[in-house]
């Protein structure tokens, strides 16, 4: 289903997906490689990535209040 909606967006509009899993590791999750292969290259080579380090958890953050 995610590679049916990049399909219908590639190139002519804008998508924003956010994933706590790095790109390096959607092959395995998504299981099968030729869907896999087909969704990265539709949004890996045309994106602008943003990748943060470290922690994140806002959960930690409010954990002490």
């Amino acid at each position: 289903m995610l590679l049916e909606i990049i399909e219908d967006r590639h190139g002519r509009k804008s998508t924003i997906i956010a994933s706590q899993l790095p790109v390096s590791q959607w092959h395995d999750a998504i299981g099968d490689p030729i869907v896999a292969d087909s969704i990265l290259d539709r949004l890996v080579h045309s994106s602008h990535r943003i990748e943060f380090k470290g922690e994140v958890s806002m959960r930690k953050t409010y954990k002490n209040d």
